[in-house]
């Protein structure tokens, strides 16, 4: 990468040359993001995970504008015609867009009315009228009449198809253009004849203006979506007449007849060839930019959902709620392994309350079960209502509501048969349940993230950019908790920072012949892992009860001699120095500080030696719908209850009140005053509370409010 690129990286994201210099190296090198985040704070001036991404990527769109650059060189230089002015022009231009515009009268076309023209002879008649040559034009056409050219009309149009080429293909004209548009093109969408009755759901935008600048993603995604499935037309443009008027401000300098002819060239080129075109560049622009900020809500979300708080290593009794097929009921251990299933029928048509509260208290008294998880899916409110009425426990059994959101998918994947061979997809649904309970992260990972229901319009983005950010977010999640390497599946151990699948397998095969790892040392004897994968994954895996108690720490093994040096000059053991708080109070990182290590890094390791294996995720808390709302029906204008928030949009939140239907908090209802992002407001599976404002049963739709002032 060139020297310039890297100032226009720096000024791009107001950092270092340097920074940016050293975090590209790094991740030349094969480092990972999260690696480079945590464990090399001092190269990178302590960067952030997403400031790093963002040098990446960008750095990405530098290396395909050079890639983009020398392909144009090479295929103007096989034509032979690039001067020595165009050649510095193309080394000059600093855009995509800048560089097809030099292309574009080189670029190969099929037979174009301009082509025809001049293969016509046409081309010293449209020169004539393009330098406004005061002359007889009718006269002088004339003599352009060939058998392919009958008369002068023929002639003067072919003439100006010539013209308009050239003037769509002038790059001062196409920016004039481009200025245009983004600075005054509206985006319109209207319904397509006679199918107004099937475009019900685009209602909305059966007549709608708006200006490029300004339109939401999630309304651009919309109207996307409607164009697609054939209801809506979408038509981007600008005030023609003052683009136009430009555009003849900027080629017509005299006023007589090739003037006139001029004019109307610029009006053909304009038309014909200049809008569409502009129109198809910011269309792209606009469901880019669309794209992106869908991506980046996503994003949020899982990344939210996947660091929910977990209950824990306790015993769980996990229900997948029915009606006439009953509730699918599994007990679990403290690691999640599944000990007993059975079915139990408590509601409609069965009706055996009695008996499904018996076996309910049985199974939490014989497998000493902690807590209880309900899918929040079909009779969850009923199966919680039974389980709070009916079930009376002696110890002090918490119950929640899980959100079951892609639990159907795991149940029936190639993960979910491997895991449990000889059991039905409702024992793995219900399995699912429980450990998302018990940690969210190490089940959720087992499905797509496009499945968990946290992004909207996601199957109308670009996957392969939605692919690349999710795998993002979880990595990045899965790194920021670690992992235990003794426990983990090989979903989990796949997204540790230099793993991948094929470590992964290796590593729970290594355990499958050997036993539990003692120490991360341990870990280069397995198969394939080298230094490189060793140096990048190591800091993040945690081994619990090894016997250097640093191995259950996000302290990387390259670091642990900071860790001796400090036992040492206090003359005491590394585990004391964990275990007592007092004898850490004497250490003064300052004496610490190496060329290589520095007080970025010294924080952390202090910060990990203070709480071993700790995690950073809150506590989990108990929630409880009100009691008594359980359908849309129960549900009355003006009533105050609690909810759970369960998606978070550009345009607000959508949250759970328990009644199979989530309600929409708009973004101009979650707070008294103004505020332009509702993630600034709300987190994903917060507990909030909510005033209804209306209810429309037949759409189902129920709209929300979380404004104090509203509940006064």
């Amino acid at each position: 990468m060139e020297e310039k690129y890297f100032l226009k990286i720096s000024k791009e994201h107001n950092i270092s040359v340097k920074q940016v210099k050293n975090t590209l190296n790094l991740l030349a090198e094969g480092a990972t993001i999260p690696f480079i985040s945590r464990y090399r704070k001092e190269l990178t001036g302590q960067l952030d995970e997403v400031q790093i991404s963002d040098i990446n990527e960008l750095n990405q769109k530098y290396i395909e504008l050079e890639k983009r650059r020398e392909a144009i060189l090479q295929a103007i230089e096989k034509l032979d015609k690039l001067t020595d002015e165009l050649k510095s022009q193309i080394l000059k231009a600093e855009t995509i867009n800048e560089l097809e515009d030099l292309y574009l009268p080189y670029k190969q076309k099929r037979k174009t009315r301009a082509l025809k023209a001049k293969e016509k002879g046409l081309e010293p008649l449209a020169n004539l009228i393009f330098d406004e040559k005061n002359i007889d034009l009718d006269l002088k056409a004339e003599e352009f009449l060939t058998d392919e050219v009958l008369n002068v009309e023929d002639a003067l149009q072919g003439a100006r198809d010539i013209i308009a080429e050239k003037i769509n293909e002038d790059q001062r004209v196409r920016n004039i253009t481009r200025q245009v548009f983004e600075n005054k093109a509206i985006m319109n969408s209207s319904v397509v004849k006679a199918k107004e009755v099937e475009a019900e759901k685009y209602q909305d935008y059966f007549d709608w203006n708006e200006d490029i600048s300004k339109i939401p993603s999630h309304r651009v995604l919309a109207m996307f979506r409607g164009e697609t499935e054939g209801f809506l037309k979408l038509n981007i443009f600008p005030p023609a007449e003052e683009l136009i008027y430009k555009l003849e401000k900027y080629f017509v300098k005299a006023n007589n007849e090739s003037s006139n002819q001029l004019k109307m060239a610029i009006n053909d080129s304009y038309s014909r060839l200049l809008k569409p075109s502009i129109e198809t560049e910011f269309r792209n622009l606009i469901k880019e930019k669309a794209d992106l900020e869908a991506i980046k809500v996503f994003a949020k979300n899982l990344r939210q959902l996947l660091l929910s708080s977990p209950l824990g290593e306790k015993r769980v009794l996990a229900i997948d709620p029915g009606f006439k097929s009953g509730c699918k009921l599994v007990c679990l251990d403290q690691q999640g392994n599944l000990l007993h299933n059975e079915t139990i029928y408590p509601h409609p048509p069965q009706n055996e309350t009695i008996q499904a509260a018996k076996k309910i208290k049985h199974l939490v008294n014989s497998y000493k079960i902690e807590a209880i998880a309900i899918g929040n899916g079909t009779a969850g409110r009923e199966t919680e209502d039974f389980i709070r009425r009916a079930v009376k426990f002696e110890n002090d059994v918490q119950v929640f509501v899980v959100n079951e959101s892609g639990a159907s998918i795991y149940s029936a994947s190639k993960i979910a048969r491997d895991e449990f061979p000889d059991f039905d997809v409702t024992v793995r649904g219900s399995v699912s349940i429980g450990r998302r309970l018990i940690d969210p992260l190490a089940e959720l990972i087992k499905i797509d993230p496009k499945s968990i229901g946290v992004g909207q319009y996601q199957h109308d983005v670009d996957q392969n950019k939605l692919q690349q950010e999710l795998d993002s977010v979880v990595a990045s999640c899965v790194n920021s908790v670690g992992v235990d390497l003794n426990t983990s599946s090989k979903q989990l151990l796949t997204y540790v920072s230099g793993l991948g699948p094929q470590l992964a397998q290796n590593i729970i095969d290594y355990r499958s012949e050997n036993g539990a790892f003692k120490s991360r040392k341990e870990l280069l004897k397995v198969k394939r892992m080298g230094a490189k994968a060793f140096e990048q994954a190591a800091g993040f895996l945690r081994i619990r009860n090894a016997k250097n108690i640093l191995d259950n720490t996000a302290v990387h093994p390259e670091s642990y001699f900071v860790v001796k040096k400090m036992a040492e000059d206090l003359k005491t053991t590394v585990d004391n120095l964990v275990i007592d708080s007092e004898l850490r109070k004497k250490i003064n990182l300052n004496s610490y500080v190496t060329e290589k290590i520095g007080l970025p890094t010294l924080k952390d390791i202090f910060l990990e030696i203070e709480k071993p294996g700790r995690d950073p995720r809150t506590k989990i808390k108990v929630f409880k719908f009100a009691q008594g709302v359980n359908k849309i029906e129960h549900v009355i204008e003006g009533a105050i209850l609690p909810g759970i928030v369960t998606n978070i949009t550009n345009f607000g939140a959508f949250v759970d009140i328990g009644v199979k239907q989530d309600g929409l908090v708009h973004i101009s209802e979650l707070k008294d005053e103004y505020i332009s992002n509702p993630s600034d407001v709300v987190s994903l599976n917060q507990h909030v509370k909510v005033i209804v404002l209306s209810v429309d049963i037949q759409r189902k739709r129920i709209q929300l409010s979380m404004k104090e002032s509203r509940m006064v």
